[in-house]
């Protein structure tokens, strides 16, 4: 080696060092819900709050040799979220729809979100089965419609007048809340014309009235599910805006609500319901029975700070069965925002443990119910009441 190559190595020595291959990630604890000794449902997977979480930054010498450093992307303040065919779509309400592309491990802004297609302030997002997005933005004054390849399509809605902030679609009709008028809107998706009003005050006994709607969702039968603040539930609705039932009321105790936001049903029509002041996310059996919840204010794998937006995602599960314990096998994902956290994405994983029996959900509500029963009868003075009325 003559002296000029012997310079040349010890100039670019430091910046051999700073490339070489970082240390793995320190592996985050194992958090399970519920806890032992029940059999685990659902596990924290991992985390997204920015493009360095998909992907490492440049080294310090690949920077030199490049010309420069990657430009890090930081979610700012998540609301929305959906999960299709290898990708995340997160609404970033003071910027733009990001998307996490699993497969090419990227992380930037939705494509068409420019022109015709640009987004004010993004709150709530839903994909239908063809691709098709739906982005509900209440300073725009619009739900936008993007395609398969998150193309613009067309806008609904009159702009002035109401504050759409969530919607889905569902055989060929788009729903969409409407906040500042507390009613459910329905557009035909293909004219994009307003076809119909549901949940609106003053109509007739037999419909059902909303007081201030954040969230809805469907479920496998068709009937529509609306998270409700001013009612502290969850209120279910066939498509004529009739009630079937109400999940949930006020209160500090599970089963309850204090700020009910985002919610989504599983294949099951198990109904996810976020809480904002709680910190959390309750699942509930299709007859609003509570069967668990999960997720709690803090800082740590699992936890919440401000949760608005839950969607659970069958596609992508392929692509986080590596982050999941060994005897864990994920049956879909359950993707959550976390406004304020560290955290701004969280991924669980619902599922079970590999050789291990579980009950239905409807032999849970039993055997709980059972073991109430018991309890109350336990108590003290039971037995003494029962001998006096003998007596």
């Amino acid at each position: 080696m003559n002296r000029l190559s012997l310079f040349i190595f010890a100039l670019i020595l430091p910046f051999l060092a700073s490339c070489a291959t970082a240390p793995p990630a320190v592996k985050e604890p194992t958090v399970f819900y519920p806890g032992p000794p029940d059999p685990p449902r659902i596990q924290f997977l991992r985390s997204f709050s920015g493009s360095d979480d998909l992907v490492p930054p440049k080294s310090a010498f690949a920077s030199f040799v490049t010309g420069g450093r990657d430009k890090i992307l930081i979610l700012d303040k998540p609301y929305g979220i959906a999960g299709y065919q290898g990708k995340i779509y997160v609404c970033d309400t003071n910027n733009t729809v990001i998307v996490i592309d699993l497969e090419k491990k990227t992380f930037a802004p939705m494509a068409g979100v420019h022109g015709q297609g640009k987004l004010v302030q993004p709150l709530n997002i839903s994909i239908d089965k063809d691709g098709n997005k739906y982005v509900a933005d209440p300073l725009r004054g619009q739900v936008v419609m993007f395609d398969k390849n998150d193309f613009y399509v067309k806008a609904f809605g009159p702009v002035e007048g109401w504050k759409p902030v969530d919607a889905a679609a569902f055989e060929g009709l788009l729903y969409v809340v409407d906040e500042k008028n507390s009613e459910i809107k329905i557009f035909d998706i293909q004219a994009g014309a307003l076809r119909n009003t549901i949940g609106k005050k003053g109509e007739d006994a037999q419909k059902s009235q909303l007081g201030l709607p954040t969230n809805l969702a469907f479920d496998r039968e068709g009937y529509l599910y609306v998270s409700d603040m001013g009612r502290f539930q969850i209120v279910k609705l066939d498509r004529d805006g009739r009630s079937r039932g109400d999940i949930g009321s006020l209160g500090r105790v599970p089963g309850a609500f204090a700020r009910p936001k985002g919610i989504a049903l599983d294949r099951q029509n198990r109904l996810y319901a976020v809480d904002a002041a709680f910190n959390n996310i309750q699942v509930f059996t299709a007859d609003g029975q509570l069967l668990l919840f999960f997720g709690q204010s803090g800082r740590g794998p699992g936890d919440l700070v401000l949760p608005a937006k839950v969607a659970l995602d069958y596609d992508n599960v392929k692509y986080f069965q590596q982050y999941a314990d060994p005897n864990f096998q994920i049956e879909y994902l359950i993707l959550v925002t976390s406004q304020f956290s560290p955290r701004r994405v969280n991924v669980y994983g619902f599922g079970r443990e590999k050789g291990r029996t579980y009950l239905t959900d409807e032999e849970i509500m039993k055997e709980r119910a059972e073991k109430e029963l018991k309890k109350q009868n336990d108590q003290p003075g039971k037995t003494g009441d029962a001998d006096q009325k003998k007596d």
